[in-house]
């Protein structure tokens, strides 16, 4: 084991969360110290992890993108590649880059309460690295880097094509020519679909139960417009508060009038589709829009590859797999040369790095999340996971303000610690994400709890926690103090 690196602020992740709170952080505490611990080879996070063909954001690119960086180009709905330049690009503009140790497996943190400091130990290239810091701030996402999920299909060990998982696709798959099927119908299918479906002898996208799916442009007309008639910052601004406003009035009037919104999105798959096409058995779910969050397909896509005969949608249930592809309940059966398995996610808190209080471990779980980014009776320890039904920037940005306020405050009073407390009151409990996406539903305890009253509420309402951002309270149910012994901290 190496040497121990003293910093004030360890941040884990190089991506959206980790760029952000960096430069949140810089900007009101320039004297402060602080290590980026990046696992991967590059900045990117999510960004640098999914490589599959037509990787996209799903929602708008100018609430996608840091709010004091402009989004220079001209697209509304971003490709994977121009995201992940963009992040390269921001930090190295504003030096974040300096401060990133790639390759960085970060294992545990464990926290001193005699010194009032953190102990991160990580792996880098195969050797043990410690770091010890004042305050910890996880941007390490809400999903497991080392495995996605694939269902127990029967006898999928018979199946003789390629069976590839998206969060793991290889750079040399050729799929030109081949019968491709993609299981799932979520954001991840609605976008990669499509863009196999331009190479592919046949691409059909079987789903166990239909997706919602909104169309929308690439490119806003509305924004290029703004962007003609107003300063740089001013048109970014003016483009990511319409943009949060127009994913703010759908889920509104999804969660107000969810029959307005299924007729809605109903009529745009029937427009966009052949007549006579089935679009309530593909199309029509049978829960209401934003009990799972609704998929974009961008330029219409996915309806116009399906209007071409490139892309074929069956809603059915695997039965099993065989040598040659997959036998359906209903006694059809699907020829595949290779198998996408867009079946979602492994919700993971916190990296899955093990977290101790002196020495004794806790599990992020069994706390309850304060203002959606700290955890109770946890001290100097923040995390960043964004909505479910909107921007992940929009909350990003939001806790990357907050600890950077905290830490301000915290150095002013010469506080050594700081952790929200309960008060040990009775605590309603409720789950920390409200929609019924299948990644939610096979780990619904994976993450922190929220309760059900402010500030322990994780709400999914951006405008709602902007206002009480606006009007923050540092102090409100929060515990103060200094160290026994000061931490020394010394470069």
């Amino acid at each position: 084991m190496t040497a121990t690196e003293n910093v004030d602020v360890v941040i884990v992740g190089a991506g959206i969360s980790g760029i952000g709170a960096a430069y949140r952080i810089h900007q009101r505490n320039p004297a402060l110290r602080y290590v980026i611990l990046e696992r991967r080879a590059q900045i990117g996070g999510t960004w640098d992890l999914f490589r599959y063909p037509g990787v996209r954001s799903d929602s708008s690119i100018y609430s996608l993108s840091f709010p004091w960086e402009p989004w220079t180009r001209k697209e509304d709905v971003a490709d994977g590649t121009d995201i992940r330049e963009y992040l390269a690009e921001t930090a190295h503009k504003y030096g974040i880059d300096d401060h990133v140790r790639f390759g960085s497996h970060v294992q545990s943190a464990d926290w001193d309460g005699a010194t009032d400091t953190w102990t991160v130990r990580a792996i880098e290239d195969g050797v043990e690295q410690s770091y010890r810091a004042r305050f910890v701030f996880f941007g390490s996402g809400y999903y497991s880097y080392d495995q996605g999920y694939t269902p127990d299909f029967p006898g999928l060990e018979t199946f003789a094509g390629i069976l590839v998982h998206p969060q793991f696709w290889p750079e040399d798959l050729d799929y030109a020519g081949k019968r491709v099927v993609v299981i799932g119908s979520g954001a991840t299918a609605i976008t990669l679909v499509p863009a196999l479906a331009r190479d592919a002898a046949r691409v059909t996208m079987l789903q166990r139960s239909p997706t919602y799916i909104i169309k929308s442009g690439r490119i806003s007309a509305f924004t290029e417009l703004v962007r003609k008639v107003l300063p740089q910052r001013t048109s970014h601004a003016v483009a990511k508060w319409s943009a949060a406003l127009l994913e703010g009035m759908l889920w509104l009037v999804s969660r107000k009038s969810p029959g307005t919104m299924k007729s809605l999105l109903r009529r745009t798959a029937v427009a966009n589709l052949p007549a006579g096409y089935p679009v309530d058995i593909h199309f029509n779910p049978s829960y209401d829009p934003y009990d799972q969050r609704l998929c974009l397909d961008a330029d219409g896509d996915l309806f116009g590859a399906i209007s071409s005969g490139r892309v074929e949608v069956v809603t059915d249930h695997i039965e099993r797999f065989d040598a040659t592809g997959i036998a359906l309940r209903s006694g059809g059966h699907i020829e595949a040369d290779i198998v996408v398995t867009a079946t979602g996610l492994q919700l993971q808190a916190l990296g899955g790095v093990t977290i101790s209080l002196d020495g004794t471990e806790i599990k992020p779980q069994d706390r309850f999340i304060y203002k959606a980014h700290m955890l109770d009776e946890v001290p100097n320890l923040a995390w960043c996971v964004g909505y479910t039904n909107a921007s992940w920037t929009l909350r990003a940005d939001i806790t990357a303000v907050k600890v950077a306020k905290l830490l301000s405050y915290m150095t002013s009073h010469g506080y050594t610690h700081a952790y929200p407390h309960l008060s040990g009151k009775p605590q309603a409990e409720k789950l920390a994400w409200d929609i019924q996406a299948g990644y939610v539903a096979r780990s619904p305890h994976a993450l922190p709890k929220s309760g059900t009253k402010r500030p322990w509420n994780v709400r999914q309402n951006y405008f709602a926690d902007a206002i009480d951002h606006r009007f923050d309270r540092i102090g409100e149910q929060m515990v103060f103090g200094r160290a026994a012994e000061r931490a020394s901290i010394t470069a």
